[in-house]
């Protein structure tokens, strides 16, 4: 895929429609209810669509469609991390950078969520998809478990739009020559459109406790109070007030 700059128009009906030359077409289906933002530079790949933040060198949200096809594919894990190519040095992340870091490179859309797609696995593995995230506890511990849930979720539920990113301190710190910046929290915001309920959670990027993990349950509107993102533009506003508003008590069984 292509880099998609802010040129692109936004026409919105009753769905969001992307209206450019190029691969940026192929990312209808990751935009169905709405863009979280226009802010940063949009990249489309094959199994997510993504915002760009080349200040701060990370994804400024990501959007999938995960559905109960795609948590039953195959293709096994690529692990071929990479700066991405469609970005320019010094405003992308670098292997060099996370190096020593003490840092993991945290995937935002998962890898395992693209196991139906060898494509769709490599780019998950491009660095524009991932921030430095603590490893031990959180990459390796409670942000995969949560990761399994919700393709569980996708499995019994036919299908959901999930969103993930970072939030930031106002001055974050960084790592590597490039100042990829760290973020404080990340947040996932997942909607289950045939049911029209969504549940959010907000995690330190920290050690966590697995069993833990409700504690971090917020609404949609307090990720989109603390980041600025817009969920679910898409829906009439009595619908986004009935979903967003909404904070689960205990995660989807």
């Amino acid at each position: 895929m292509h880099r998609i700059f802010l040129q692109i128009a936004f026409i919105f009906t009753l769905s969001v429609q992307l209206v450019c030359a190029g691969p940026i077409e192929e990312c209808h289906e990751f935009a169905a209810y709405g863009i979280p933002s226009l802010s940063g530079d949009l990249l489309c790949r094959r199994g997510f669509l993504l915002a760009h933040d080349p200040a701060k060198k990370t994804p400024v949200w990501v959007a999938q469609h995960l559905t109960s096809h795609k948590v039953k594919g195959a293709a096994k894990r690529s692990n071929d991390f990479k700066p991405d190519a469609d970005l320019e040095q010094g405003k992308r992340a670098e292997l060099s950078d996370y190096k020593g870091s003490g840092y993991d490179r945290g995937h935002m859309a998962p890898a395992a969520d693209m196991a139906w797609d060898e494509q769709a696995m490599s780019e998950s593995f491009y660095l524009s998809n991932m921030v430095p995230q603590a490893g031990v506890g959180m990459n390796r511990g409670i942000w995969m478990e949560l990761e399994k849930k919700v393709r569980r979720w996708a499995q019994q539920r036919g299908e959901l739009y999930v969103y993930s990113g970072p939030i930031y301190e106002r001055e974050p710190k960084t790592i590597g020559r490039n100042h990829v910046a760290v973020p404080r929290y990340l947040f996932k915001v997942v909607l289950d459109p045939q049911q029209k309920e969504a549940i959010a959670v907000i995690m330190p990027n920290e050690k966590l406790n697995t069993g833990d993990m409700p504690r971090f349950l917020v609404n949609v509107r307090e990720v989109e109070k603390q980041t600025g993102l817009d969920f679910f533009s898409t829906l009439p506003a009595a619908e986004q007030e009935k979903i967003e508003t909404v904070k689960v008590q205990q995660l989807w069984q």
